[in-house]
């Protein structure tokens, strides 16, 4: 899984996989075969490399049936007809389209359409699978049922899948593995769970996670650091990043910090208060059914992380 916002060359990279942009150097490996080596001069040609990829956009052919674009790679391939008929009503059966052969794609829905995009990519058989976006143009019940869609198939065909997106909602539900990009540069590579439990950077702590991580510059001697027993690491200032799901607002009991409940506000499930803790610093964090605004509440912290001022994350800290 690729993940990175707009201009950080996810799609790039996945263009460099599939053989359709030229690296200016630096290689390119699929399993133990070399597919592109700037510096010796090596370039397989896309078509060699038995790669399986589904655009943005799909790209069906708007003339042809369902089966006819789920068989047009075999074809060019110079695949024999009856090889053909039966990987292609075998991929249309496991992805549930066996029934839609016949139609075209302005007469099947835009889910459908993906499906017969994806059946395209794997009738081939490739080694490895790219998927550039698949669900950005898709309604959003229909998309949840296509991350988990996707999850499913790829974990029944056992083939090695690489999906760039910039939605951290597709990447979790889909990825086993993900890499951050930023401006062409890797930011960190980890499970989910890395990249939620131990941000590499700032960068990352505040683009995963919904909602966003709250982020406070701290002065040495300031009353929340001391009230956290933070060590300073030595410095002057540290900002500390606490997700608004690691730390609840109550009203009664012990508390790591006190404040008001400036507002209270519903993210799907799951409530949460605005709290303001003086100094300027308001959290947004869980907050029990009792908390209503201009409640004076304590704030519980179960973990929060220490930044530098340039960014680099120094510690997480479990309480």
């Amino acid at each position: 899984m690729i993940l990175g916002p707009s201009g950080s060359v996810k799609t790039t990279l996945l263009r460099i996989l599939a053989g359709l942009e030229i690296p200016a150097k630096g290689s390119v490996a699929i399993g133990d075969k070399e597919v592109v080596n700037a510096e010796k001069g090596v370039f397989v040609e896309p078509q060699d490399r038995n790669i399986g990829m589904v655009f943005q956009t799909w790209a069906l052919y708007p003339h042809m049936t369902v089966y006819e674009n789920i068989a047009f790679p075999l074809e060019l391939k110079g695949v024999p007809r009856k090889e053909i008929d039966k990987r292609v009503r075998d991929v249309a059966e496991a992805l549930g389209i066996a029934d839609l052969l016949d139609r075209k794609p302005s007469q099947i829905s835009g889910g459908q359409q993906q499906r017969v995009a994806l059946a395209r990519a794997l009738v081939k058989q490739p080694d490895v699978l790219l998927l550039d976006e698949p669900f950005s143009n898709l309604d959003a019940r229909i998309r949840v049922a296509a991350r988990e869609f996707v999850k499913e198939i790829q974990k029944k065909l056992g083939i090695t899948t690489i999906l760039v997106t910039h939605d951290q909602a597709d990447a979790f539900s889909v990825g086993d593995r993900i890499m951050i990009l930023k401006d062409g540069s890797i930011q960190q590579v980890g499970s989910p769970e890395d990249l939620l439990d131990k941000p590499e950077n700032m960068f990352i702590a505040n683009f995963i996670g919904d909602p966003p991580m709250n982020m406070c510059e701290l002065p040495a001697g300031h009353q929340i650091a001391e009230r956290l027993k933070l060590n300073m690491e030595g410095l002057n200032k540290i900002i500390i990043g606490i997700r608004p799901d690691d730390a609840l607002a109550v009203d009664t009991g012990e508390g790591h910090l006190a404040g008001k409940a400036t507002m209270i506000e519903y993210v799907g499930s799951r409530r949460y208060a605005k709290v303001d803790l003086g100094d300027g610093i308001v959290l947004k964090v869980l907050a029990e059914s009792n908390i209503a605004q201009g409640h004076s509440v304590k704030v519980k912290i179960r973990k929060l992380h220490v930044f530098s001022l340039d960014g680099k994350r120094l510690k997480s800290v479990t309480l």
